[in-house]
Order: structure tokens, then sequence, then C-alpha cells
């Protein structure tokens, strides 16, 4: 990896991380068409990285994480699930799933089709929850269990917590500002856990490539989550679907 490379990622992680796109499976592959091998080091750097892009949200909505009890209380509700099955798979997930390619290409076309399908059958129908502080705990506990299926690379978090608050009865907006907030412990914890057990390993280098990059997918993250905001309001999420779905079979085309 070089300063470009650690540029290329930072921007990428900014742009996808809050898309239901996967911004692991757009890490990966972009590790692929770079060239770089899936080090120890770049398997951090990229835990790492999207801490960076998650830090946006802290800066966009630090009244409601820090603030408002009520919301506080629901996104550890929804956390506590997923941390159970991030710190049970760890192991697992670094090893065999972090990096592997074709796992996150079938996850890409498979979870196009179902997001497709699960739009079309819903429709543009609203959830009857508008506002974050009128989540259940039984609402936000079901968005932290299937937030989870997203340590599969590919699958997308944004993607998971979003198509589970919908069908949780939550309107568009609630879920995605939701899955937001959401991403903070995730992701926090996630990269906290990875530097307390590798960081050792790092040299003073690789420290310099993971800085860049946290701080350059920060910044493009915070256009990110505006955009994302903004196209909701007039749009599906059918367009992602039909990217996701696109994507993997060019590339299945192009590695095969």
């Amino acid at each position: 990896m070089d300063l470009i490379h650690a540029i290329i990622y930072g921007i990428v992680e900014g742009i996808t991380e809050f898309l239901p796109v996967s911004s692991t499976g757009h890490l990966i592959l972009t590790s692929k068409i770079l060239g770089n091998e899936h080090t120890e080091f770049l398997k951090s750097f990229e835990i790492a990285i999207q801490f960076g892009a998650i830090l946006s949200v802290v800066a966009i909505y630090w009244r409601e994480l820090f603030v408002n009890r009520r919301i506080m209380k629901r996104v550890a509700a929804a956390f506590i699930r997923t941390a159970i099955v991030g710190f049970s798979l760890y192991s697992l997930i670094k090893e065999y799933l972090i990096g592997n390619v074709q796992v996150v290409l079938w996850a890409l076309l498979a979870g196009g089709i179902i997001m497709i399908v699960l739009e079309k059958d819903r429709g543009r129908r609203e959830g009857t929850v508008s506002e974050l502080g009128l989540m259940t705990y039984p609402q936000a506990v079901l968005v932290g269990i299937v937030q989870s299926i997203a340590v599969i690379p590919g699958v997308s978090r944004s993607a998971a917590t979003i198509f589970g608050g919908l069908y949780a009865g939550l309107s568009r907006k609630t879920i995605v500002q939701f899955s937001f907030l959401l991403a903070v412990p995730t992701m926090a914890a996630a990269t906290g856990f990875d530097l307390l057990k590798n960081a050792h390993l790092f040299t003073w280098g690789e420290f310099w490539f993971l800085s860049v990059g946290f701080f350059v997918s920060f910044a493009v993250a915070f256009a990110s989550v505006k955009f994302f905001l903004s196209f909701i309001k007039t749009h599906t999420f059918v367009p992602f679907g039909i990217y996701r779905i696109a994507l993997a079979l060019i590339l299945m085309f192009f590695m095969a």
C-alpha cells in the first residue's frame, strides 16, 4: 500500500459506508483491483477506516447519540444483539470471510435480488413510526438481529438494518437515521477490538496510511450521508439493488 492507495480506500469507504451496497465488499474488491495482498494490516485498515466514516454521523447526530436518552437506549438494545454475533464469530469472520472476493460477489448479487424483490413487494408503503424516539424496544432489537447478518462481506450493514426496520414498521427516513446511529457503537466496537488485538503488529508507516484513510473516509462520508437522506425522500432502494447485481455480474465475468 502507498499514500495514493490509502486515499482511494478512504474515498471508496466514505461513499459506500451508508449506502446499501456494502462498503466492506467494495473495499475488498478495491484491494483486488489495486493488486494489494490482503494482509492482516489491510484487513485491520479496512475495519478502521469504516469507523472514520462512522464518525461523520457523530458530527451530524451528536445530540441524538449523547443527549436524547430515549434514542440512546434503543441504539444500545439493537447494538447488544449485533455485538454478541460479532464477537462470537470474530476469528471466523476475519480469517475466512474478510478478503474473500467470491463471498463478496455472491452476497452482492443475492442481496441485490432480495432488495428489489422486497422493495417491489412492499411498494411505497410508509411505516407508522416516523420519529426515532417513537421506536419500540422490540423494533430496535429486531433491527439489531437483522444487522448481524452483515458480518458476511457484501451483505451490507446498511441494507440489512434498513430492510429490517422497514418490515418492523419504521418509515424510510426513520430507519435510515437509525441505521446511521447504530453504526457508531457497532463500528467503534469492531475497530477497537481489532486494533487491541493487532495494533502491536503495525509499523509507524502503516499507522500513517491508516490515519490518512481514516480522515479521508470521514470527510467523504459526511457528504454521502447528506446525499442519502435527500435521495430516499423521492426514490426507492431499487437502484441500489440494480447496481449490486450489475457490479457482481461484471466482476464475476472479468475475474473468472
